[in-house]
C-alpha cells in the first residue's frame, strides 16, 4: 500500500530582539525561558528520533533575529546561568516543602522533578549540543530530517512598510544570516504573521508588486498562508481569535475586529500547493512568480492551538497560568474547564504522560483520515500543513515536545503517510495550479488589525519616514568606506531593528506594552542620530561602535541592500 498523501509539521520558531535587554520580566529571559522550556527539549526529542533511525521529517523556521541571538557567546552565558537560578529554586522549593512546617510531599515530588528537568536540560545544552543550539538544527538539516525556513530579518511586518526596499532589504539580510549560519541558502520562507500584500496599481498608475516577486528575486521558492487566504470565507482558527498563546491575549484587550466581508469562497484546497500568481487590481500581470504557497491545515492546526478544545487544555496537563510564590515553578495541572487558578490540583506527570500517548495516537488518525478522504474524493494525492508556533510545544503547553516526538514516530511509521519538507514537496510535486492570494494575515480577523490599530497607528509615520531616510542615505553613497560604511551599515541595522513586528504586536496585547515602546523608540532614536551624522557627511565612529556593541545582530549586513527600487 503506497502513501495516499503527505503531511508536514510547519514550527515558527520567532522572539523579540532582547539582547542586553535586562531580566524578567521583559528581556533576555523571554530567550532563556523559550530555549529550556521549547528549543532544547524540542532539539532531544528530535535527535532521541534520529539516533533511533525514525525517518521522520518537518519544516523548522526559525527567524533570523532569534537565530542571530541564539548564537550569540553572551545570550548562551547568560542562559547557563539562567539554568543555573532555575535549578537551584527547584532545590530550594525541596528544602521548603520538606521543612517540617510547610511540608508538602507531592509537592517536595514536583520540586525535585523540576530539578531534574532543568538538569537534564542543562547537560544537554553543555554536552550533546556542546553550547551550540544552532549547530544543532543545522546538523539535522544536513541529515535531511528537517528543513530551516528563513524570514524577514527582524520578523517585520512587511504589509505595512511603505517602501519595497525594505522588503528586499529584509528579506536580504535575513539570506545572508542564514547562509552563515546554516551553511547554505534557503529556499522556504516564513513570512511574518503570514502576512501577505498582493500587487496593485499605484495612484500615478504604475504597479506596486506583490510580496511574491521580491521572495523570487531572492531565490525563495515556497511560504506559508493563512487558511481563509486559500479556500475564501471567513478567517478561522488563529486568525478568529481561538489560540492558545499570546495570539489569544488579544481577545483580552479588544474584540476581534471580524471581516467586514467574508472572501469569496473558491474550490481551492490546503491540501495543494500553488504558484502565487502575480496580479494587480484582478487582471494576471505576468502569468505566476514561481513561488508557491502551501495554505496552513485548519482541522489539524485547531486540534493543537484551539484554546477551547485543543489537546493542551486536557485537565491532565501542566497548568500555565499559576505559579508558586516561592520559585515560580508551575505545580499544578488544568483541573477543569474555567476552574479558578485558585482550585487547581496538584500536577500528576505520570497523568500527563498517558494523556500524551492518546492525544498523539488520535493525531495521527486523523491526519490519516483526512488524507484518505481527500484522496478518495478527488483522485490526487495532497499534503497536510500543520503550522504552529514553536513555543507552543513546551512553554505554552508543557507536555508538547513529548506529544510531537510521539506523533512523529506514529506519522513515519504508516506507509500511507509521506512526512516530507515544504521545499522537498514542491521539488517532489510541482504545483499544477496558480492562485491570487488576498491581503491579509493570521493575526485577528486575518487582517493587519494586530499591527495597525488606535494604539499602534502612531508607530508607522516615523519608521516610513526612517524608510525613505534611508534610501535617500544609500543614493548618496553608493560605494561607502571606513567611517561612512560601518554608520551606514549600522543605521541599516538600526533600521531592521526599528521595523520589528514584535513592537506594535505587544503592545497590541498589552504584555509588554511600555517595553515594546521603548524598544520602538530607542531604535528608532539610534537611526536618527546615525542618520543626521551621515547626512553632514561627518559620522561619528564612536556611536557607530556603541551601537554596535549594544546591538551586535548581522555582522554581514549589506546597506546597499535597502537602494530604492
Amino acid at each position: 500500500m503506497g502513501a495516499v498523501g503527505a503531511f508536514t509539521f510547519v514550527l515558527h520558531t520567532h522572539l523579540p530582539y532582547v539582547r542586553l535587554a535586562g531580566r524578567w520580566p521583559h528581556g533576555e529571559e523571554w530567550i532563556h525561558e523559550a530555549a529550556s522550556e521549547s528549543y532544547v527539549p524540542l532539539l532531544q526529542t528530535l535527535y532521541d528520533l534520529r539516533d533511533e533511525g525514525v525517518p521522520f521529517r518537518l519544516t523548522i523556521g526559525l527567524s533570523p533575529v532569534l537565530a542571530e541571538q541564539l548564537a550569540d557567546p553572551l545570550v548562551l552565558d547568560h542562559f547557563d546561568q539562567y539554568l543555573d537560578q532555575r535549578r537551584a529554586a527547584a532545590e530550594r522549593d525541596m528544602a521548603y516543602f520538606t521543612a517540617p512546617e510547610t511540608a508538602d510531599p507531592h509537592l517536595r515530588y514536583l520540586a525535585e522533578w523540576y530539578q531534574q528537568q532543568y538538569t537534564g536540560i542543562q547537560q544537554a545544552f553543555q554536552t550533546r549540543f556542546n553550547r551550540d543550539l544552532i549547530g544543532a538544527f543545522r546538523r539535522l538539516q544536513e541529515s535531511g530530517h528537517i528543513e530551516i525556513l528563513t524570514g524577514a530579518a527582524t520578523h517585520g511586518y512587511l504589509p505595512l512598510f511603505s517602501r519595497d526596499s525594505s522588503i528586499v532589504g529584509q528579506l536580504q539580510t535575513g539570506i545572508q544570516s542564514y547562509r552563515r549560519l546554516f551553511g547554505r541558502a534557503p529556499t522556504g520562507v516564513w513570512l511574518p504573521e503570514c502576512a501577505y500584500r498582493p500587487a496593485y496599481i499605484r495612484g500615478d498608475g504604475s504597479v506596486r508588486p506583490g510580496l511574491e516577486t521580491w521572495l523570487a528575486r531572492c531565490g525563495l521558492k515556497v511560504f506559508f498562508s493563512e487558511t481563509h487566504a486559500i479556500t475564501g470565507g471567513y478567517p478561522v482558527g488563529v486568525a478568529a481569535g481561538d489560540a492558545l498563546g499570546p495570539y489569544g491575549a488579544i481577545k483580552r484587550r479588544y474584540v476581534i475586529p471580524a471581516a467586514n466581508q467574508p472572501l469569496p469562497e473558491r474550490p481551492a484546497t490546503t491540501f495543494q500547493p500553488y504558484y502565487v500568481r502575480e496580479t494587480a487590481a484582478g487582471p494576471a500581470v505576468s502569468g505566476h512568480s514561481g513561488v508557491s504557497v502551501i495554505g496552513r491545515d485548519n482541522r489539524t492546526g485547531t486540534q493543537v492551538w484551539s484554546a477551547e478544545w485543543g489537546y493542551p487544555g486536557d485537565f491532565d496537563y501542566l497548568e500555565f497560568h499559576k505559579r508558586a510564590g516561592t520559585s515560580g515553578l508551575h505545580y499544578w495541572r488544568v483541573t477543569g474547564a474555567k476552574i479558578d487558578l485558585a482550585y487547581k490540583d496538584y500536577y500528576q506527570p505520570d497523568w500527563a504522560a498517558y494523556k500524551v500517548d492518546q492525544h498523539a495516537e488520535n493525531f495521527a488518525h486523523l491526519v490519516a483520515d483526512l488524507l484518505r478522504d481527500y484522496s478518495r474524493q478527488t483522485g490526487r494525492s495532497g499534503i497536510i500543513a500543520s503550522a504552529y508556533d514553536t513555543e507552543l510545544f513546551g512553554h505554552w503547553w508543557y507536555e508538547g515536545a513529548a506529544w510531537l516526538g510521539k506523533t512523529l514516530r506514529l506519522l513515519a511509521t504508516n506507509p500511507e503517510i509521506e512526512l516530507t519538507t515544504a521545499s522537498r514537496y514542491i521539488a517532489d510535486y510541482p504545483p499544477v495550479d496558480t492562485l491570487s492570494l488576498p491581503e491579509g494575515s493570521w493575526g485577528a480577523g486575518g487582517t493587519h488589525f494586530t499591527w495597525d490599530n488606535a494604539d499602534t497607528r502612531w508607530m508607522w509615520p516615523p519608521l516610513h519616514e526612517a524608510e525613505r531616510r534611508m534610501e535617500r542615505l544609500v543614493a548618496a553613497s553608493p560605494e561607502a568606506a571606513g567611517d561612512m560604511l560601518a554608520a551606514l551599515n549600522q543605521a541599516a541595522r538600526e533600521l531592521l531593528l526599528l521595523q520589528s513586528s514584535d513592537w506594535p504586536f505587544l503592545v497590541t496585547t498589552g504584555q509588554a506594552r511600555e517595553y515594546a515602546i521603548g524598544r520602538f523608540n530607542q531604535h528608532l532614536e539610534r537611526f536618527d542620530r546615525l542618520a543626521s551624522g551621515l547626512e553632514q557627511r561627518v559620522p561619528q565612529r564612536s556611536l557607530t561602535d556603541e551601537y554596535w556593541e549594544l546591538d551586535t545582530v548581522f555582522p554581514d549586513i549589506d546597506y546597499r541592500w535597502f537602494a530604492e527600487v
